[in-house]
């Protein structure tokens, strides 16, 4: 009798695993090293398109931006290349005149006031929509996003009818209410009638983004967190101010910046109303730029301008998040 009909197994039987000598465990399943690369890679080759769109879209263009605002790059330049390197003298002729400073006070009080409105506006309308039925909000919200379709130039040209001096819906409805100073009023002859009709333009565009934004920020904080407060007796505000504005935070933070970037960049419309005028008036640093570019052919000054524009904004947006972060950590 054998050993192995003695122990009751047959000599055929494989070794358990635990009992397998060294080196003979399965390879079965086992990715090689080859696959392993080239899975890994696969994802990074899919956005790889994409990612070079947007390097020769967005990168270059503010590379060459940069590079033309240090030469001397005028008319004759442009027709026959060969541009002189200048230094910082450019920069040294932008900021050294008054018209640049006043005309960068003009674009930080158009952006801050347009982005107040713009934030302020857009949280009660969140709010608002909290607090509507589903049918109704559902209304609201299909005019919002209509409103947010509309393109920026059909929608400046609906502005300029509206406000137009003879047949202009608002001058006929502030008559018919009584104020007849406004029968024939030229607002675009004036610099903050232009203004602030640029101002609720803009408004007008750009609630309807952060709203919804906001809005679908407020529907994912629990309801329970609301009862709660309810039942302990807190109010709206203090609800807003201990809940809701803390738990948003980070929701805000993003709205806030990307308003800051489309008000402070903002060109279309201005351009389309009153190019900047009258007198200046609505002359923002984009408009600057591009009149200082097209007007006086001085491409190298209009580069040194742009330049300083993002610069400036990206300050700004630099010490909002460094203020940022520093009250979440203190949280």
């Amino acid at each position: 009798m054998t050993a192995a009909t003695r122990t009751g197994t047959a000599p055929d039987t494989p070794l358990p695993e635990k009992a397998r000598p060294p080196g003979k465990t399965r390879t079965a399943g086992r990715r090689t090293p080859g696959r392993t690369t080239s899975a890994g890679l696969w994802p990074y080759l899919l956005v790889a398109p994409t990612v070079v769109g947007a390097a020769y879209l967005l990168v270059y263009p503010l590379i060459r931006n940069v590079v033309i605002s240090f030469q001397h790059f005028g008319m004759g330049e442009l027709i026959r290349g060969g541009p002189g390197f200048a230094g910082w003298d450019n920069y040294r002729e932008i900021l050294g005149g008054d018209e640049f400073w006043s005309v960068v006070r003009r674009t930080v009080l158009w952006t801050a006031v347009n982005v107040v409105l713009i934030m302020v506006l857009s949280t009660l309308v969140a709010l608002m929509l909290q607090r509507l039925g589903t049918r109704m909000r559902t209304v609201v919200m299909s005019g919002l996003v209509l409103a947010w379709a509309t393109p920026q130039i059909a929608a400046t040209t609906v502005f300029q009818w509206l406000f137009q001096s003879q047949l202009g819906v608002v001058n006929w409805l502030l008559v018919r209410i009584g104020f007849d100073s406004f029968e024939g009023y030229t607002w675009f002859a004036h610099g903050p009638a232009t203004f602030t009709i640029l101002v609720i333009l803009v408004v007008w565009q750009s609630v309807p983004f952060a709203a919804i934004t906001l809005h679908s920020a407020l529907t994912t904080v629990p309801a329970e967190v609301f009862e709660s407060a309810r039942i302990d007796g807190a109010g709206a505000a203090r609800m807003f101010r201990s809940i809701t504005l803390p738990m948003l935070r980070p929701i805000f933070g993003l709205v806030l910046c990307l308003e800051i970037i489309w008000v402070f960049r903002c060109f279309a419309q201005i351009w389309a109303i009153s190019q900047g005028g009258p007198d200046t008036a609505t002359t923002t640093l984009p408009i600057y730029a591009f009149q200082v570019a097209q007007s006086l052919h001085r491409y190298d000054l209009a580069g040194a301008a742009s330049t300083i524009t993002v610069l400036l904004l990206v300050a700004v947006l630099i010490a909002y998040f460094r203020q940022m972060f520093k009250q979440e950590a203190e949280l």
